[in-house]
């Protein structure tokens, strides 16, 4: 490392959390490449399952549940960071893509505790809910995507390239790529237009 890149470290994070800092790009190499950096504590189940790409970056409290029995039911592209406390949960599959950023406390799941729709037997109430069959719908989010803080996105989601999901949104439907979505349920306010190079 330069001098003045240390020089940087020090003045941006001061002496512990350059230290700290140091620690843990440590043990992202050793324990998770190619990542780039993962910051401690991170919460994983199934790691088996889980693949991330090059430069995959984490803040602190993480926490990813691969649950299922298949390989690679979440998948990350390249450059994808995950900022602090998200939670991403897959029994099937969950797919990223490259250069995705995702804010702090975000939730991404692909199943369900209970099916209350379509055509199979629906969950009775009765039930008690972490008894309920699991149902799970695969998510997709594409390439450039930017999903802000505190917003969920639910099982069977499509999320096309290039889209923005506001803060505290929740996405029950496809998102189509270059497009804003906000609230609960989430819903499009802003699409991009090539031609003017600007969101109409």
């Amino acid at each position: 490392m330069s001098v003045t890149r240390l020089q940087s470290h020090l003045q941006r994070y001061g002496v512990y959390g350059s230290v700290r800092l140091l620690v843990q790009w440590l043990m992202t190499r050793l324990c998770f490449y190619p990542a780039r950096l993962i910051r401690f504590p991170i919460y994983i189940r199934g790691r088996s399952a889980i693949k991330w790409g090059q430069g995959f970056t984490t803040g602190v409290g993480v926490r990813l549940d691969a649950l299922g029995t298949a390989n690679n039911q979440i998948v990350f592209g390249d450059r994808v960071q995950l900022n602090d406390y998200v939670h991403i949960g897959a029994i099937e599959k969950i797919l990223i893509g490259d250069d995705v950023l995702i804010a702090s406390r975000v939730f991404i799941s692909d199943h369900n505790h209970g099916c209350y729709s379509g055509d199979a037997e629906h969950s009775s109430p009765e039930q008690l809910p972490d008894k309920r069959v699991l149902v799970a719908r695969p998510v997709t989010i594409g390439h450039r995507v930017w999903i802000g803080e505190n917003a969920s996105i639910l099982p069977g989601v499509t999320i096309g390239d290039g889209a923005i999901i506001g803060a505290g949104s929740v996405v029950t439907a496809n998102v189509n790529a270059n497009t804003i979505v906000v609230g609960n349920p989430a819903r499009v306010i802003k699409v991009f237009d090539p031609l003017q190079q600007c969101w109409l």
